[in-house]
């Protein structure tokens, strides 16, 4: 018999939920240990635009992730959610397929030219497994070199079996590859962004790299033509190069980063902003390289709904229609300056990386994660969801961001008065945020 449970604080029915659901829940980056540990919200009842009410009725707005960068238009999009509920009252799925399986993929290959062809999933880390799939039976090679977060399948946390900090700098440190079999030792190999050489190394010490997979900009800009030198590397040693956009795709532009680099993979991966919050992710390749999946096994039920196909191709056309990389650069960069003249009043030294559209703010002292914890903590009392990443949404308005830049102002100026009198970790009213992957018991 089930139990009532306590939805009036999200932070007890978190508690509870570590002790029924290992890890609490579906995703790391959800982890209230990740943002506030004791604190946190954790729950939501309503989301719409960029607020956010807990499942106690408080009011936040969302300066954290906007859904993990799913939802760039903002939540519940009035336009996005009647093209899915018109497909829900059509039958969202049949033994037929759904038209807008082929419209979504003629739309996709219409935005990147270079590309040919289009298979669907549902999740950004399942859909970089079918383009390492595809790519290794297209290359006949099985070895991956890799630079970035790929997701949680076996050929990526493989690295780790041969070094367990492999993936320690690909934004999964303390990450233990248990469950993933021995005998993928040595099969995937990390390199490092804007370092060629590293790269170069790894194709010199084993000469069947048949992947090169890499996130073609994430914390910093390409340096030194590095994009281009590593599709120089691919080409010379037959490697299918894929740039998975999951995180970075449709937020410079109306479709890959790439383009902005005027570098072409023979695969692009999408996913989070390509469904407004709606599970869709794409997989578009050169036809050479792609049909390649027809001699592989690569198949889902649920990869046939039709409800993240709609999604996604209403998401495209408010994309294009209302120039929306356009206001994402906007209003990330009144984010950045707001914390850049805040610091400066303060006195602190802080660090922005990553692209306006995806951008993240570090503290630079001898309390860094005090501090983020500190900033977190008395934002969210000012009614702010935030964490150290901040990724812009269509949703926003300058009223909105000017107020979070006074509430930012405020509490700046408190962390620099107790970080100079020495009271920082005394004013801390939850343990420090966690930054790595930890056990929750």
């Amino acid at each position: 018999m089930f139990r009532k449970m306590n939805l009036r604080n999200g932070q007890s029915l978190w508690e509870e939920a570590k002790k029924i659901i290992p890890t609490g829940n579906q995703l790391l980056s959800k982890r209230a240990e990740r943002f506030l540990p004791g604190l946190w919200p954790s729950y939501y009842k309503k989301a719409k635009g960029c607020e956010v009410w807990d499942i106690s009725g408080k009011h936040f707005y969302d300066f954290a992730q906007m859904g993990v960068g799913s939802c760039v238009l903002g939540y519940a999009n009035e336009e996005v959610n009647a093209a899915v509920i018109e497909s829900i009252n059509n039958g969202s799925m049949a033994s037929l397929n759904s038209y807008e399986e082929v419209q979504l993929a003629e739309k996709l290959i219409s935005l990147h030219p270079w590309s040919d062809m289009a298979r669907f999933a549902r999740t950004g880390g399942e859909a970089c497994a079918i383009g390492v799939r595809i790519a290794r039976a297209a290359s006949g090679k099985d070895k991956v070199a890799f630079c970035g977060y790929h997701g949680w399948h076996d050929w990526y946390l493989s690295s780790n079996i041969g070094d367990t900090s492999n993936l320690d700098e690909q934004l999964l440190p303390g990450l233990k590859p248990r469950g993933v079999p021995r005998n993928l030792k040595y099969s995937s190999f990390p390199f490092f962004y804007n370092d060629i050489d590293s790269l170069k190394k790894i194709v010199e010490e084993n000469s069947d790299i048949g992947v090169i997979i890499m996130e073609p900009q994430r914390n910093e800009n390409p340096k030194k033509n590095f994009l281009h030198q590593v599709k120089q590397i691919a080409n010379k040693i037959g490697a299918v190069l894929i740039f998975d956009e999951v995180t970075s795709g449709f937020r410079m532009n109306n479709g890959g980063i790439h383009l902005t680099y005027n570098i072409e993979p023979d695969i692009a991966i999408f996913g989070k902003a390509l469904g407004n919050g709606f599970p869709i992710s794409a997989i578009i390749g050169r036809r050479n390289v792609m049909e390649a999946a027809q001699s592989s096994f690569i198949s889902s039920t649920f990869w046939t709904e039709r409800i993240g196909y709609t999604a996604a191709l209403k998401t495209l056309e408010i994309f294009k229609r209302d120039n929306v990389n356009i206001s994402l650069f906007k209003y990330g960069k009144m984010i950045n300056n707001i914390w850049m003249q805040a610091a400066k009043e303060a006195d602190l030294d802080i660090h922005i990386s990553g692209i306006p559209q995806l951008t993240h703010l570090s503290f630079k002292n001898i309390f860094p994660m005090e501090s983020q914890t500190f900033y977190t903590q008395e934002m969210l009392k000012r009614g702010y969801l935030l964490g150290a990443s901040v990724y812009p949404t269509y949703s926003y308005t300058e009223s909105i961001i000017d107020e979070f830049g006074r509430h930012t102002t405020e509490v700046f100026q408190l962390l620099s008065k107790y970080l100079k009198n020495g009271s920082i970790i005394h004013k801390l009213e939850c343990p420090v945020i966690e930054t790595g992957f930890k056990r929750l018991n």
